[in-house]
């Protein structure tokens, strides 16, 4: 994410940089029957956790099962801010279950069933608590299908803003950080469980309805079309989204992927349009740093709300807002949110405690970008980030920041500084092969910090607990890095 001065919702700052800013894997199994015996003494049966254990966030996301893939089929209609939806979710239980839960909040469920088996249903707030009509043992496959509708509504979270969908005057946008798509379909809705995604969307003809990954095609029905996406990668939840409106649409191939810009006609033709143009320049740059891009389509797309101001890395095609073009191009929003695709999408979070190996290696990535075009160095960046840094700053340790800090100030310029400190601390060669390996080893998967710092251990042959202890975790500003 790239974020404004107050997490994404802030006051907007112009310039190059706005301060710039999972569980299963593979394709979805064949799910199959997971009805059940009763329980038996021999064999203990309960509840599914209502939330993955997060720390900062226990009820976001469920416990006992992992989901494999999602199919999405939803209805929009724009003029009474109605959506219809049918989401399948195939999923492998990992505990003996007689409930599990599911993330939705708001919309009204209508019918439920388990591997085609009607399922009795109950709402606990933003809970869906579904019983199946026999048990789920652990280690097998289900299918549950889930019908609903209503009118969607964001999440409005004390410390961090509002997220999810938002009714726009011409569609709607879904997205948000760290929650916002079970304001759109039912989900567990955490990044510890990742999964893959068909969507389809229909919407009144003469709207865009743009989503994750590969664009397989817009088929009209009357005076509805639905546009159909297909993200084959793992992918963690609040990196889904859906964009309704009018956009210009550009297309093309880039290495054999596909391209697709969108650009809200609420702006003329200009800067944003140049600067997302050019995302498959940024990417190539950034998989001569990282390694192989790690998503089978490319994109961008640029929207025009007042309540969205910020920039957000969703999988594949993340989505700008317009305000970071007011003032001409900016490539350096598009390295950062495309340095995600590596690190916060291709590897994500386990837990949100950790978010500083998304935003630290993003910011990275633009400071690499600017040495690149030759608008500065990476080592003037630092020395500027680090003698301006405020007292808040060091103050915050942006490997444990808090829930308050977890889009602050720290977590991006320290979480940069953080790995120039490594830098200079291993040397070049060393540097840039923890980068590479990390991308590599923890593709599709989930990650810590704790893990990170191993890696790199290993990689450079170096102990780097005091570096790492200072630079993520102290409260005062470290002494200025230099080789081990």
């Amino acid at each position: 994410m790239t974020r404004g001065a107050r997490r994404r919702l802030g006051l907007l700052v112009t310039g190059a940089v706005l301060l710039a800013g999972c569980g299963s894997t593979g394709a979805p199994p064949t799910a199959g029957r997971s009805a059940q015996p009763a329980p038996t003494a021999s064999r203990s049966f309960g509840p599914g956790a209502a939330g993955a254990g997060d720390p900062y966030f226990p009820s976001y996301g469920n416990g006992g099962y992992d989901v494999a893939h999602y199919t999405l089929q939803v209805r929009y209609d724009p003029a009474t801010d109605r959506l219809t939806g049918t989401t399948t979710v195939r999923a492998t239980a990992t505990a003996n279950l007689t409930t599990f839960n599911l993330d939705l909040a708001g919309l009204t469920v209508r019918s439920v069933t388990v591997d085609g088996v009607k399922a009795r249903h109950a709402r606990t707030g933003n809970e869906l608590v579904v019983t199946p009509a026999t048990a789920l043992t652990s280690g097998n496959g289900f299918v549950a299908e889930i019908r609903y509708d209503g009118v969607p509504a964001p999440l409005d979270n004390e410390v961090l803003g509002e997220g999810g969908w938002l009714h726009t005057s011409d569609g709607a946008i879904a997205l948000g950080q760290p929650e916002s798509a079970s304001t759109w379909f039912p989900v567990n809705d955490h990044p510890s469980d990742k999964a893959t995604y068909d969507v389809e969307i229909t919407v009144p003809k003469g709207l865009t309805a743009v989503s994750n990954g590969v664009f397989k095609g817009r088929t009209p029905r009357g005076d509805w079309a639905t546009w159909s996406w297909s993200e084959g990668a793992p992918m963690a939840s609040y990196l889904s989204m859906v964009v309704i409106g009018k956009f210009r649409v550009t297309t093309r191939k880039h290495k054999g992927r596909p391209v697709f810009n969108a650009v809200t006609t609420k702006v003329p033709g200009g800067p944003q349009d140049r600067s997302i143009g050019r995302t498959v320049e940024v990417a190539d740059y950034l998989e001569s740093v990282f390694g192989p891009y790690p998503f089978d389509a490319y994109g961008g797309v640029v929207v025009a709300d007042d309540r969205i101001r910020y920039a957000l890395e969703t999988q594949s095609r993340p989505v700008y807002s317009s305000g970071f073009f007011r003032q001409g191009e900016n490539t350096g929003v598009v390295a950062h949110e495309l340095a995600h695709q590596w690190f916060g999408d291709s590897v994500s979070l386990t837990r949100w405690q950790d978010i500083w190996l998304n935003e630290g290696l993003a910011t990275y990535a633009e400071w690499l970008w600017a040495e690149h075009t030759g608008s500065s160095t990476v080592q003037r960046t630092f020395e500027e980030k680090y003698a301006a840094a405020s007292g808040q700053v060091w103050r915050t340790p942006p490997g444990k920041p808090g829930v308050a800090n977890l889009f602050g100030r720290s977590v991006y310029e320290r979480g940069g500084m953080t790995v120039h400190a490594l830098r200079v601390a291993v040397g070049d060669v060393a540097f840039f092969t923890i980068l590479r390996t990390w991308a590599a080893e923890k593709k599709d998967g989930n990650a810590t910090t704790a893990e990170f710092v191993a890696l790199a251990e290993r990689v450079s042959h170096k102990k780097l607990g005091k570096l790492f202890d200072a630079w993520l975790y102290g409260t005062e500003r470290p002494a200025a890095p230099k080789p081990l």
